[in-house]
Order: C-alpha cells, then structure tokens, then sequence
C-alpha cells in the first residue's frame, strides 16, 4: 500500500512549531479538515507507549469520532512516530529551515474506506489549518 504524505512550511521557529503541533490546548484549535467540523477534545501523552487522543466531529453533531494513536518513538523537535488502533502507521518530521521558519511533513498508511485521493486532501486540509493557527499565533 502506498503511503500519503502532506507537508507546510511554517512561519515560526521550531520549537513553536512543535509546542503548537503536540500541546493539546493548540491541536483543539486546528486539527479539523473542513470548517464545518472541531476537534472538541485531545490530549497527549508526548512519550513512547503514550497515547495521542484526539476527538473530530462535525459542529452540528451528525458524526464524529476518536482518533487514537500509541507512540512508538518520540525525538523533540525533530519527529514522531505512532500507530492508530487499526494499525496504520504515522510518521510527523519536523526540519529547522531557518530561525524563524520550519516545516511539517506527515507521511502516513492511508485506510482502505474511503479514496486515496480524498485522504490525502483531508490530511494536507488538517495540516493547512495547522498552518494558519500557528502563523496566526
């Protein structure tokens, strides 16, 4: 199966980049594809074994549901690595590219429900929000 991979560049220095990509009171802020929808809940345990839990819902409560990954490895400021319960595997690099500019790459185990395609928008969407949040910040 081939593997998905979505990246931004950010405005902001990595160690911010990283505080607003793992600390659950920020990922509430951003991790949702569309408008219509929220990440009402998250929390993370930022070490190996630990659990990254996030809730994604639309806003009007039609559908939802809970994201789940168990970290397999964890390097601060550079990357992570975990797997969600369907055992898909996740990767997220963090790169320096200057003081104040960094970027983000995911590269992940698409599911087998719904088009490549569509998966990969709704990544790079997420991570596009992502984007705005932090820039904004």
């Amino acid at each position: 199966m081939n593997q998905l991979t979505v990246q931004t560049q950010v405005n902001k220095p990595i160690e911010q980049v990283w505080d607003l990509f793992t600390n659950p009171k920020h990922i509430v802020q951003w991790n949702f594809a569309h408008e219509s929808w929220e990440c009402p809940s998250a929390s993370n345990d930022l070490q190996v074994g630990g659990l990254l839990q996030t809730r994604m819902q639309a806003k009007d409560g039609s559908f939802g549901f809970d994201l789940i990954g168990i970290y397999d490895e964890v390097v601060e400021h550079q990357s992570l690595k975990y797997h969600l319960e369907d055992g898909r595997n996740v990767e997220v690099i963090f790169k320096k590219l200057s003081d104040d500019r960094s970027q983000v790459s995911q590269i992940l185990d698409p599911e087998n429900q719904n088009p490549v395609s569509l998966q990969k928008d709704g990544w790079q969407a997420i991570l596009d929000h992502f984007k705005t949040y932090a820039e904004a910040i």
